[in-house]
Parts: C-alpha cells; structure tokens; sequence
C-alpha cells in the first residue's frame, strides 16, 4: 500500500513516500481504505519534531496522523457493530499512534462510526478530531441552554465546529476571529462576533458562563477577565499554574484537556451531520502526494475551517 512517510521532521519537506505492507488487525480493530485524511495543527507540531514525534518515532516507519474516513475492507472476530463495505469515520488511536497517513488503515471499532449517506468522505474527514475537540470541550464544561460563551480562534478548525455545537446546545455565542472572517462565524450561528486585530475582547464582553481558548499561550490569562465567578476556562495548549491560581481566587474553574479517541461521540457527531446541524467547512482539498504543501497551508493557522488530504 501507499504510505506518507515522516523521515525529516523539522525539515520544510518532512514528508517522503513509500510502499509498505497493509497492515493486520487485531480482533478488536477493523482495516479501512482510507478515502481521506483531515490535517490538524497538531499534525504540523508533530512533523516539526515536537507534539507526538517522540512517540511515533519509536515505531518504523513514523507514519503520522489520526483522522480518516473511508471504506472497511476486513474486520477483527470481536468487531460485531460494523462489517466488510460500511463507510466509516473517526480519529484512531488519540493520543497514541493512528498511523493515519495511509493507503490503509487499523482502526479500534471502538474509535468509529459511520459515515452519513449525505456527506463525502472530505466532509467526514473533517469532522474528527477537531469536531470532537469542540464537543469534548463543551461537555467538559458543561454547556448548556442559556450559557454565555465565548470561543476564541472561531472561524478554524476546533472554533468552527464549537460555534454550532455550542448553539446547538442552546448558548449564547460569541466568536473571536479576524474581520475576515466575520460573516463567516456569523453565518456559523455566532450571536456576535469580536475582531481580534482591532478589539480587545476584555473591553468588549463580560459575564461569560464559558471561555473556549483554542489560541493559547499570552491569550489564556486575559480570558480571567471577562469570565465570571462560577464559570469555566477550557483549554486545548495547556494552563500554567499561575494561572490556575488566579482563576481559582477569582472562583473560575480552568480545564486544561485533550481530546480522546470515542465513537460514542462520534456516533453524536455522526447524528448531527445527518441532521444537517453540523457542517464541516472545508478550506481546501490536496492530494496525498500534496501532503508536504497540506501542511504548510495548516501552518500559516490562518486555516477557515478545515484542511483535507485525499487518497
């Protein structure tokens, strides 16, 4: 089978190709033709060098990578909830090795759903592990009808999927991205929208029940401001200790998460895309021999939406 190889991390081409044998499954898991792969920022981080590489580089070859959608061709004995020919979806092996980037791919049934007749296999592939990212992070904080959240980051990946999903929960939403992109996350569902190159988002809202920050490092503490007591500051890249201790006197619950492979909550991502309640955006669409320049797009985190990788 065809495979993207990740040999020369950190350099600007870290991508090589080569044939490799398919590979086996276990009892558990299911081997899929993979039709597309969606490319994530921790993607970029892991072909750099940093994120996952360390872990990866322990098996040969690294092939990197965690969102696929595509076809199941072969199923373990254990497997009884998908069989030969279903369309699937999923993030594999979150965190750990999803060795996505492949022609075919050994995928845990328990990480899978299928795939709606009424979406493509890109828009699929889109809707893992950014998509769950959101949803994880709402259910961490606990969002509800009546909440007044603010995403950060709302026109990418992660912020695009939050935005409908928090409104599908009944909250009230408030998008932070570019002017750019402004009709965009409104057309999303967004209540309001905040320019980030021309506001400061202290200044312009206050009692937030929910912060989602999706940019991190200097951005995290400034959302301490505009949260209430009794609310909650979630996080994707992590919350320093002084932080945390400042949003505890100020009675602000942080979260510091990171998703997790589930095809429970795929199966709700699955339901929502058939019901036409989520839809992933697609920013644009590379072939697997593209995959060098795939990741230099997701690189510039100037990404509306999703980027997608096809075989």
């Amino acid at each position: 089978m065809k495979a993207i190889i990740l040999d020369k991390p950190g350099q600007e081409n870290p991508f090589t190709f080569a044939d490799i044998p398919v590979p086996d499954i276990k009892p558990d898991e299911v081997l899929i033709q993979v039709k597309a792969i969606s490319i994530n920022p921790v993607d970029v981080k892991t072909a750099s060098g940093g994120a996952f590489y360390n872990k990866l580089q322990q098996e040969s070859p690294v092939i990197a990578g965690w969102d696929v959608s595509g076809i199941i061709t072969q199923t373990g004995a254990d497997v009884k909830t998908f069989k030969t020919g279903d369309e699937v979806f999923g993030m594999v092996n979150f965190p750990g090795s999803g060795k996505a980037y492949a022609e075919y791919v050994a995928a845990p049934a328990a990480h899978l759903a299928h795939k709606p007749a009424n979406i493509s296999f890109e828009q699929a592939a889109a809707t893992t592990l950014a998509a769950l990212t959101a949803w994880q992070d709402l259910q961490q904080a606990g969002v509800t009808k009546g909440h007044k959240l603010l995403v950060h980051a709302a026109s990418g990946g992660v912020g695009h999927f939050a935005v409908q999903l928090a409104k599908h929960l009944g909250a009230y939403v408030i998008g932070v991205s570019s002017t750019e992109n402004k009709d965009f996350v409104l057309a999303l569902g967004a209540d309001e929208h905040i320019d980030y190159k021309e506001q400061d988002f202290e200044k312009e809202v206050g009692g937030v029940d929910v912060a989602i920050d999706i940019v991190g490092g200097d951005n995290i503490p400034r959302n301490l401001t505009i949260i209430k007591p009794g609310g909650t500051l979630v996080s994707n890249l992590g919350i320093k200790d002084e932080v945390a201790a400042a949003a505890k006197d100020k009675e602000i619950k942080t979260i510091a998460y990171l998703v997790h492979s589930s095809g429970d909550d795929m199966k709700t991502l699955a339901d929502l895309l058939e019901k036409g309640t989520l839809t992933p955006h697609i920013f644009k669409t590379f072939s697997f021999t593209d995959i060098n320049n795939a990741h230099k797009q997701v690189a510039t985190s100037h990404t509306v939406g999703k980027v997608i990788v096809t075989f």
